[in-house]
């Protein structure tokens, strides 16, 4: 689990390409002073296992179920990613509970600057929208934000200056795609509404004309 407050800045060192697969080495320095093989670092808002390391970086494969569902085809050598260690027990959650398990991509439509903060328009197709809601939690690259707009094909979030210096959201351009990971609370309510609702059907459909007349109710 992650919480979605990036620790730092890296960048894509060398990528090895396989058939649909990719190894990523990246360059990285804060988030290695404890790092272990196994550990799981959030890239670009998107959980990956260390299989190697040393001080400078460390190594990652991605797998083709996460190269469908990301961004990560986009990245070449050079590219810069946010990171974010997982949560130890006893941390301070700042942001919102964050899986590092993307559920769709979103495009860059726009920036517009707002005194100190900057306004970044995202569109998204209308399986993520229908999770998102005002002031709700989105992680975006792996970076909690809070939505501060939100229509039937757009949604917005104001950036402060901080996340502005220590991220690569302002960095992006229109046209570019990040990773979107929806607020998971909606997704266990939706998930627990329709067993619910495929329950009541079931119970419904067990009491027949025929049933009520053998009861003695009709």
């Amino acid at each position: 689990m992650f919480t979605g407050l990036v620790e730092e800045i890296g960048q894509i060192k060398a990528i090895e390409r396989g058939a649909k697969s990719i190894r990523l080495s990246i360059s990285a320095s804060k988030i290695m002073d404890d790092v272990k093989l196994g550990d799981s670092i959030a890239t670009n808002g998107i959980c990956l296992t260390v299989v190697s390391f040393d001080s400078a970086g460390f190594t990652a494969d991605v797998m083709p179920e996460t190269m469908n569902r990301t961004s990560f085809g986009t990245l070449g050598t050079g590219s810069k990613v946010n990171l974010e260690r997982a949560v130890r027990v006893g941390d301070r959650l700042g942001g919102h509970m964050v899986s590092g398990h993307v559920d769709g991509l979103g495009e860059i439509v726009g920036q517009e600057k707002d005194d100190n903060a900057i306004w970044v328009s995202i569109a998204a197709p209308k399986n993520i929208l229908k999770y998102v809601i005002e002031k709700g939690s989105i992680a975006i690259d792996g970076i909690s934000l809070t939505v501060a707009y939100v229509d039937e094909k757009i949604f917005k979030v104001s950036i402060i200056p901080l996340t502005q210096y220590d991220t690569t959201l302002t960095s992006k351009k229109a046209g570019e795609k990040v990773n979107l990971e929806c607020d998971m609370t909606a997704k266990y309510i939706e998930k627990f509404m329709f067993h619910r609702e495929e329950e009541e059907k079931s119970e419904k459909s067990d009491i027949s004309m025929d049933f009520l007349k053998e009861n003695g109710f009709a």
